[in-house]
Formats: structure tokens, sequence, C-alpha cells
């Protein structure tokens, strides 16, 4: 039987997804297994996690050799457990006995450097690095409309939409599903709050994109792409992401709802859905190539692509690790084939050719 990991920062993580994943093991001929990287050790190659027991349709505590196959649910933030596991994640990955589904991908901003030097910068809003407050507000004076984002967020957090008013500046973000705003007299006050934020984590910005819909809600098209059984790149499925009122994020996870793609696309004039339909097949078609040809394998991404009030398509952001929420609302019918996929394409990999795999680690490594 394949040895199957799935490795998370804690237990309750995606517990659901895992669960389903866990449950189709054993009649893919894979036992399969729960831990965290902090739980291994290293001298010993030994886990302390949990076990899927295929009889009684349960996890038991176990402990166990490091799984042969691991798919690498890490989601790191600021904290200390986090800053423990990656070098721990970095170490499984340098082994030659373990393989790894995908190698996650480099930073946004790192990201960004590759793919302007690809048939996809045209989809790409311009990206830089924050050195200093001068930077923001020398922006802010040029295109009064600006965004600021952690060069390693997730999920949204973190980012910001600052606005220059003739005497103001007006900031807005969102945390816990709400919408916070704050007004600046000047920028000597927006400094004060802006300088702890850039001395926390490292920031990069953008023009600000009108992304919004007719109701002012931000939104965009996330796209689900995965490798099937045989190695190929598959389109799963496509879904709009549409936020709050007034809002500037569009995830899930701050509140926003899914729309199936069909439904949305309807209203569209014939000529304006074939515009869009050829635009989102030459960006699925290109992107996968391109990441894999650059950095390191994958097993899926997820695609945020925001649609302009000017028609233009901007490649908002690339996740190694995207959720299923939002196609799942949308396509229920697809369940069967997200749970099995992991699973699927782990049993080919185990078939096929590690060594050309392995080779790529010494390009670099990413979480």
């Amino acid at each position: 039987m394949i040895t199957f990991g799935i490795m998370t920062l804690n237990l309750e993580s995606e517990a659901s997804y895992i669960n389903e994943i866990a449950a189709r093991s054993h009649a893919c001929g894979i036992v399969c297994y729960h831990f965290l990287p902090s739980q291994i050790n290293p001298r010993t190659s030994q886990v302390l996690g949990r076990r899927f027991d295929f009889l009684e349709q349960c996890w038991v505590e176990d402990e166990f050799p490091i799984p042969s196959l691991i798919y690498d649910r890490c989601f790191y933030g600021d904290d200390e457990h986090s800053k423990m596991c990656i070098p721990i994640v970095s170490w499984l990955k340098s082994k030659e006995e373990f393989t790894f589904l995908g190698f996650g991908l480099p930073n946004k901003l790192e990201l960004y450097e590759t793919l302007t030097h690809s048939q996809l910068a045209p989809y790409l809003p311009h990206s830089e690095p924050i050195n200093n407050c001068e930077q923001v507000a020398d922006a802010l004076r040029k295109q009064k409309k600006i965004m600021i984002k952690p060069i390693n967020g997730s999920q949204g957090y973190g980012i910001y939409y600052l606005k220059k008013n003739d005497k103001t500046i007006h900031v807005k973000t969102e945390k816990n599903k709400k919408i916070i705003s704050r007004i600046f007299p000047n920028e000597k006050k927006l400094f004060k709050w802006l300088q702890p934020l850039l001395n926390f984590r490292p920031y990069f910005l953008q023009p600000y994109l009108e992304l919004s819909n007719a109701a002012s809600q931000p939104f965009d098209i996330r796209i689900l792409l995965q490798k099937d059984e045989q190695g190929l790149w598959a389109l799963r499925g496509k879904a709009i992401r549409q936020g709050n009122s007034g809002g500037i994020l569009s995830n899930l996870s701050a509140g926003g709802l899914a729309v199936d793609f069909d439904v949305w696309s309807a209203s569209l004039s014939l000529a304006n859905k074939d515009y869009i339909l050829a635009e989102l097949d030459f960006i699925t078609k290109n992107l996968p190539l391109i990441l894999e040809e650059e950095i390191l394998p994958l097993f899926e991404i997820g695609i945020d692509i925001g649609l302009a009030k000017d028609g233009a398509l901007w490649i908002l952001d690339v996740n190694s690790k995207p959720g299923r929420k939002v196609l799942l609302q949308t396509h229920p019918e697809l369940k069967e084939t997200l749970f099995l996929a992991p699973l699927l394409y782990g049993k080919h990999i185990t078939q096929s050719d590690r060594k050309e795999r392995k080779s790529y680690y010494e390009k670099t490594l990413y979480h």
C-alpha cells in the first residue's frame, strides 16, 4: 500500500476536505495519514500523528514513519509555530525518499517577476516592493488610488486600499467580514500608521483596478486547475467570487459569495462572452506550463482573475494551495473528482519516474 500523508499546521485545518480524501484512500490502495511538521522526530524519521482506519472510518492516533507521498496543506502565518515548521518542511523537500504532490510557489513579488518575462506579462498589474512610506505617498500623488498587499499574504489578509482626496487620505481594509475605514488628515499621520505595518512584514503596491460590478461589489473569477491521474493539467471549473458592497475583497473567507460562472456569463453580450472565454482559455493553458518551466512541479493552482470595467482581464493572484469551497458551492457534482484528485495524482507519480521531479530540487525550495 502507498503511504500518503496530509500535512497541515493544525489538525482542525480543512478538516472536512481532509476527511473526504481519507475516506476514499483505501479504495485507491493508499494508507492515509495526517500530521504536523512539528511532530516529526528528525532523528528517527517517525511522526506522531493520526492514521485513517478504513474499517471504522475514523482517525486513530498513531506513530509512523514519514509517509513517502506528502500533500502539503500548510498555511503559514507570523506565529512561532509557523516559523518553526518552515525549515522542517524545507528539510523534508530536500530528502530523496519523500515525494511532494506539489512544491508550492514563491512569494507574490517573485512570482510577478517570473511572469513578467512570459507571454502573460500583459495580464499582470504593475507591482513593486515598498521600501518606505514616501514611496507610498508618491504613488498616491500620481495615481490617487492604490492597493498595498503583503508579499507573503493569503486569503486577503493585510490588504489595504488607499485613496488620496483633496485634503485627506482614506484607507480601507476588511477584517472578520467587516469593512474598516480610516481617514488621515495628512501624510504625517498616514506614515505613523503605515510604518509599523511595513516594519511587521514586507509589502508591495499596485495600482487600484476598478474590478467591482454594477452593485459596487468587488468580484473576480476563480479558476481551479489540477493534474489528473495521467499527470496532465485539467480545468476543474470556474466560478465568480462576489464580495461585500463597498468592500475590497471577494474572498469567501472575507464574507464573499460564490456565483455560478455560466449563470453570470449568460448575462453578457455574445461578443463579450466570447472574448472573456478566449482570454481565460489562453491564460489557463499557458500559466501552468510557464510556472513549471520556471519554478517547480505543481499539483494544483487556483487563479484569481479580475475583469476591469474597461474590459481588461488581470491576473490578480496565483495560489498553489487553493481552496475548493467556491467550486463545491457552484458545482456540487465535482465533489467526487475534487476529493479523489490528490489520491489519483499521488498514485500516478509513484508509478512514474521520481528522478525527474527530484532534479528540480537543485533550483530552489518554496513553501
